[in-house]
């Protein structure tokens, strides 16, 4: 089965193709963090408006490197949510009229499922079943994944994501926009210990996180401090020591609490060096999607509709689209004695 993903969520459009038996054919992704730039975040219009722009040739592209034609398609996925509903319709609504022109099925894929299953498109993928660390830019959750659709939400963030705590923190230490990489670029420059943050509720049980009393105390020991180069430098390592800490230690606990030895780990903040080292010091495998497949992107709304709709998926042939939508909500892949096995589906993919 060729399946053609299309993510357009927030401020990148991806286009992909996946087949279930030969793999990833291909993939386009378009940026528009210059288009953001100038306002120091995303303005939803204007996204919307440039996924429209972009969708076409980023179509095109992706089915010439694929080597396929429009008509040798299967099915078309879709980031149906969560997201920006404006940017979430454009693409819903590109994916649906060019599958009722080719006749093929279109399924809406849940955002947040795609970068779980992006390790999946590595050459060797964790098997279920596992631990996920979702860290993409408005979300942050440690979900326990016995199979794909079968997920438990083991803690959330209770306010700020950890993405969104990076561009905030970047932001009150003037760096540009996006700021969580330009943070972590700056980190690299900072002494170790020249300050400390607290490691928020970590001195509590559970997984859950809170983020947003971080900003507040970087904001505080800027102010205090005589605000040279190297104290931004400082306090920004302060500041991503102690979100990686509090992510490292909230997946220990994750592991433990549900006995896994496998932790998955998605999404934007998923691509930060100093995170990938400390995580790697844990008892346990450790997967990471390739950096490309970190942020947005088609191949893995391509994978992860692929893998549903190869097991008898479907949708009404409408336009919907769901901004905020929990992925505890989401139908498990298979049912025992009605569809193949996930295990045998992922071995098959790969």
């Amino acid at each position: 089965m060729r399946v053609l993903g299309i993510e357009s969520s927030c401020d990148e459009t991806g286009v992909a193709v996946y087949d279930t038996d030969a793999g990833l054919l291909s993939h386009q992704l378009f940026s528009q963090i210059s288009l953001h730039a100038e306002y120091g975040g995303v303005v939803p219009e204007l996204a919307s408006r440039d996924h429209i722009r972009r969708l076409t040739p980023l179509t095109r592209e992706a089915l010439l490197q694929a080597g396929l034609a429009l008509q040798q398609l299967d099915g078309v996925a879709y980031t149906a949510g969560p997201g920006l509903i404006g940017a979430l319709m454009t693409g819903a609504s590109f994916a649906r009229a060019l599958a009722f022109g080719l006749g093929i099925p279109a399924l809406g894929v849940h955002h947040m499922e795609g970068h779980l299953l992006a390790p999946m498109l590595e050459p060797e993928p964790p098997a279920f079943p596992f631990v996920a660390l979702l860290v993409s830019g408005g979300h942050t959750l440690l979900v326990d994944v016995p199979a794909i659709g079968c997920y438990a939400i083991l803690g959330e963030s209770l306010d700020d994501a950890a993405g969104e705590a990076f561009d905030k923190t970047a932001k009150l230490l003037g760096l540009d926009y996006p700021g969580g990489p330009l943070l972590a670029q700056l980190a690299e420059h900072g002494r170790e210990g020249a300050y400390r943050f607290p490691r928020p509720m970590t001195d509590r049980p559970g997984c859950d996180f809170s983020f947003s009393g971080l900003k507040t105390f970087t904001l505080t020991t800027w102010q205090q401090s005589a605000q040279t180069g190297q104290d931004r430098a400082d306090i920004a390592r302060a500041f991503e020591d102690a979100v990686v800490d509090t992510l490292l230690i909230k997946c220990r606990r994750a592991l433990e609490q549900c006995g896994r030895r496998t932790l998955v780990v998605a999404g934007g903040v998923g691509a930060n060096r100093q995170l990938r080292t400390r995580l790697q010091t844990l008892d346990a495998q450790v997967y990471f999607p390739r950096l490309a497949f970190c942020t947005d992107n088609g191949a893995m709304i391509a994978y992860a509709g692929a893998m549903r709709l190869l097991h008898g998926a479907s949708d009404a042939p409408v336009i919907r689209t769901r901004p905020r939508w929990p992925l505890s909500e989401l139908e498990p892949l298979a049912q025992a004695g009605e569809r193949q096995s996930v295990g045998m589906l992922r071995d098959n993919a790969g």
